[in-house]
């Protein structure tokens, strides 16, 4: 089914489920809940979380709402589709929120174990991110539990603002912690705990025999990516290693974090046989149903972090060809990059670009339903119906976004774009020319990579400069 017309019909169906299960929605909150909170029921306590994906979340609490409902127990969850997409991708309300699709307030410890368990049953079927930093009630279950206020307490940091609160038994405001180690205070005992098994030593696992990471750089709800040591080899080797999470960030159309980055594998593999210079595949592996890639670490400079001002029109001109250059590589291996911007390429230390991040790319001759893109180097297209047709002129309009940035030193808007030649006088007039065509608002009157590539050539031997001008 088109991952629209699903998402229509899945947003529908919430709606419905809201209006039987969830009526109340204050303004200006993401959340619905069933009833208000009582004065008779505890200011914090423990509190359950279920996870979901967009796919299963209607399910989901069809299941588990009636069971609610009749029990009384107070729970919310968001009030569209949409708004658990954002939460699932961890960006919009902060990493810890991924995968809370729905949350149960126990009136008591023993409820909040009985509610546990009976949820646990209930839900075990079905899909779902982990819920960061809060504690699985069973490995790989849905259900997550975390000690957290019920209601709205805050207290003072030490720089004056309010933040989220507890109350200790001594009657003391500490803060309502949501990072690592943080589920369980230490003044609290956890009332999930079992009983300590033998402690029976367990084998090493893949990620802890095959790589050694020591820094994370970024952290969504899709996966992690890190810095670490490949130990697959000796000596052991700096690399980059991706994440990518099952069921994590499980866009309509059923793909997850798990799925990006070993499609993103294949696509390097791909690029790499046909001598495109992307990051090497160094090793690949599962562990805990996610999935690993261990790759190159390229040395350099990102580009994006040498526009903050407008370069010399020389050096532009340069990282111009160069980015035509590989942009018609790719295309000519088969594969629509699909995000081509700044972000995504690295400067070496000679000045070259090397292109990274291919967890959107697509095959030139299977076009991708999904949307996929940076604001500012999308075309004006982007958003339309699905037709089915080459995605290639997305791409070409992200170079010409690209290009007009590396002459303009200006971020990329909506379009249309404001005509280079009044941002930069000094910019050839031919380059001029071959960004308004890439800029296009119609895609098929965008030249090719390659025709981009040889025109710009034609600048650099015509003016002739010294080749370290470009640098």
């Amino acid at each position: 089914m088109n991952p629209h017309l699903l998402y229509d019909q899945l947003e529908k169906k919430w709606k419905g489920l809201c209006k039987q299960y969830l009526p109340l929605h204050h303004e200006n909150s993401i959340w619905r809940q069933n009833r208000l909170i009582t004065p008779e029921e505890p200011d914090q306590g423990w509190k359950l979380h279920l996870s979901a994906t967009v796919l299963s979340a209607c399910h989901l609490f069809e299941k588990v709402a009636p069971f609610l409902s009749d029990l009384g127990v107070l729970f919310k969850a968001p009030h569209s589709m949409l708004e658990l997409k954002r939460l699932n991708s961890g960006l919009y309300y902060g990493f810890n929120q991924v995968g809370k699709f729905l949350t149960i307030y126990p009136r008591t410890d023993q409820e909040a174990v009985w509610l546990a368990n009976e949820l646990h049953i209930m839900t075990k079927s079905f899909p779902g991110p982990a819920v960061p930093y809060d504690i699985p009630f069973i490995e790989g279950s849905r259900v997550h539990y975390r000690y957290g206020a019920f209601r709205n307490m805050e207290m003072e940091d030490i720089d004056g603002n309010l933040i989220p609160a507890l109350r200790t038994p001594e009657g003391q405001f500490v803060p309502d912690l949501r990072g690592p180690g943080a589920a369980v205070p230490s003044w609290v005992k956890n009332p999930f705990q079992k009983e300590p098994k033998e402690n029976l030593r367990r084998p090493l696992s893949p990620l802890q025999t095959m790589t050694l990471v020591y820094e994370a750089i970024s952290q969504r709800g899709k996966g992690g990516v890190y810095r670490a040591l490949d130990l697959s080899v000796s000596p052991a080797r700096l690399c980059i290693l991706k994440e990518g999470r099952k069921y994590g960030e499980t866009e309509f159309d059923n793909r997850d974090g798990y799925w990006r980055v070993k499609h993103e594998t294949e696509v390097l593999q791909s690029l790499a046989y046909n001598s495109v210079n992307v990051p090497q595949v160094y090793t690949t592996f599962e562990e805990g149903g996610n999935y690993y890639l261990a790759m190159e670490e390229v040395e350099g400079t990102n580009l994006q972090s040498l526009l903050d001002e407008k370069l010399p029109t020389e050096k532009a001109l340069n990282y111009s060809i160069q980015l035509a250059k590989l942009l018609d590589d790719i295309h000519s291996a088969g594969w629509v990059w699909r995000d081509c911007k700044p972000m995504n390429v690295i400067v070496t230390k000679d000045h070259y670009l090397r292109p990274i991040d291919f967890e959107g790319a697509c095959p030139v001759e299977s076009p991708d339903s999904l949307e996929w893109g940076t604001q500012g180097y999308v075309p004006p297209e982007y958003g339309r119906p699905f037709d089915g047709k080459s995605q290639l002129p997305e791409d070409l309009y992200a170079l010409g976004a690209t290009m007009h940035q590396l002459f303009s030193g200006q971020m990329p808007k909506a379009p249309p774009l404001e005509p280079i030649e009044k941002l930069n006088p000094a910019i050839p007039s031919l380059a001029g020319e071959i960004i308004a065509g890439l800029l296009s608002a119609d895609p098929h009157s965008r030249p090719s990579a390659h025709t981009v590539f040889r025109r710009l050539e034609t600048i650099t031997s015509t003016s002739a400069p010294n080749k370290e001008d470009y640098f």
